[in-house]
């Protein structure tokens, strides 16, 4: 009765946490107020074809309280089977903001680059591509946005 006992109190306090950083993550991550990030654009899609397609919202899955949509079954099973992979880099913030000020501003989720098999969404309005920026220092401002980022999940 013991081991119940303690094995229950263990499951509860485990929920407990997993919800809580899930909740934290949804505080860090780019998310719509339905908790759907990339603006429901298909994560996969940014590795597997070079190129930013609009996920089916019939199509989804949710990682950590985080929620995508797919363009199709077969990119949801990849997600679902190695999601940090798929994810985009800095919670889908823009990494050139992420880099040069440590800042989280929204993207334009056709903007992108896969750099080393990681998805880095950018910020493009109002005739401001912050790609083009990134592309001119971009060792330097990866370095820093991976510190920064470091910083903000803490």
């Amino acid at each position: 009765m013991k081991l119940f006992f303690y094995t229950y109190i263990l499951f509860v306090f485990t929920q407990n946490c997993l919800a809580q950083s899930d909740l934290k993550r949804n505080e860090q991550f780019n998310i719509n107020k339905t908790g759907l990030a990339i603006e429901g654009y298909d994560p996969v899609s940014y590795l597997t074809k070079n190129k930013a397609a609009k996920g089916n919202s019939a199509i989804s899955f949710s990682y950590k309280g985080i929620n995508y949509n797919f363009i199709s079954n077969a990119n949801r099973e990849l997600f679902r089977s190695s999601p940090e992979k798929y994810e985009p880099a800095y919670g889908g913030w823009c990494a050139y903001a992420m880099g040069a000020k440590g800042e989280k501003v929204e993207v334009d989720p056709q903007t992108f680059k896969v750099v080393q098999g990681k998805t880095y969404l950018f910020y493009n309005f109002y005739f401001n591509n912050t790609l083009k920026d990134w592309n001119k220092d971009e060792a330097n401002l990866k370095a820093k946005a991976d510190n920064n980022w470091k910083k903000t999940i803490q």
